[in-house]
């Protein structure tokens, strides 16, 4: 250690806000469960009570939500209804598969967005790219396959979960040229103002419950995903590399699979836990391969 590292007490107490940002965000599923509204409608809620906190949170750090060019804000918007979409779809695979699969394959929008970014680049993948995507693949059949086992419906919510990866990725990438002209803050802000609307006719249309009789579910869900999870990430993303991310990560599967055995009686077996390392150990390999991919050349129109 040199005398400009950091002491071991200072670099451990560094690593909080971003654990304390990856177990607020698994704790999600568990108060989705608890709630008393439909799944959607708690993601609406989850959205609708944090959105007053995330433009005042944008003000008081002087980013602009106003004055941005067009085709900027259409761009966060879209990127919105995106996330919008996955919310209301990785909220109903909640309520029918176990809390670690939710997690994970809520959480493959890093894998997707690999695979995607070779597309963009036409090349096939090499080294640690092959091996994110053959774990994550391998990993996934596993937990699918368990899933399966134990009845359809427990499938069908593996599967909402993966549409939700889906969706976020699509967020994302709408969301990356757009992050130039807005601030981390003013970026949820503007999005999420668009997935509320999305949220709120989802739940509509599916006809749910909508109004809780208790608010402490959806106020705590508000509270911990969209504001502290969200909140701490954003501030962990400039202060950590991409391994660090990727592997605090694994807090939230892990965290859920506690949670889940504990309050529902999920128990997992050696199977489950291999498919869990090996979807796990993809999502942090797709973290890391991202960030050191070259940057994308620019394509001349023909």
């Amino acid at each position: 250690m040199t005398s400009e590292d950091p002491p071991p007490r200072a670099r451990v107490l560094s690593l909080l806000p971003l654990l304390a940002g990856n177990i607020a965000l698994a704790c999600g599923p568990w108060l989705v469960r608890l709630a008393d509204t439909g799944p959607v409608s708690a993601g609406f809620w989850r959205v609708a009570l944090a959105l007053p906190f995330l433009f005042l949170i944008a003000a008081l750090r002087g980013e602009q939500v106003s004055g941005i060019p067009r085709k900027a804000v259409l761009l966060v918007r879209a990127g919105g209804v995106f996330f919008g979409l996955d919310i209301a779809s990785w909220h109903v695979g909640i309520g029918d598969t176990r809390l670690a699969n939710a997690v994970l394959f809520g959480n493959a929008g890093s894998v997707i967005l690999m695979v995607w970014g070779f597309m963009m680049l036409r090349r096939l993948p090499i080294g640690r790219e092959w091996q994110a995507i053959i774990a994550a693949l391998a990993g996934s059949a596993i937990l699918l396959g368990r899933s399966l086992e134990l009845s359809t419906a427990n499938f069908l919510g593996d599967l909402f979960c993966l549409l939700a990866g889906l969706l976020y990725a699509g967020y994302l990438l709408l969301l990356q040229d757009a992050r130039k002209s807005f601030g981390s803050w003013s970026v949820l802000a503007v999005s999420s103002s668009a997935s509320v609307a999305v949220l709120f006719v989802v739940a509509q249309l599916a006809g749910e419950p909508f109004w809780p009789t208790d608010w402490t579910p959806v106020v705590v869900l508000a509270f911990s995903s969209q504001l502290v999870g969200q909140g701490l990430l954003v501030y962990s993303l400039k202060a950590f590399p991409p391994l660090v991310i990727g592997i605090a990560l694994l807090t939230q599967p892990a965290v859920a699979a506690l949670i889940g055995w504990l309050a529902f009686g999920e128990i997992l077996v050696p199977l489950d836990l291999l498919g869990i390392v090996l979807v796990g150990s993809a999502l942090v390999l797709a973290r890391v391969t991202r960030q050191q991919e070259p940057p994308r050349p620019r394509v001349n129109p023909v």
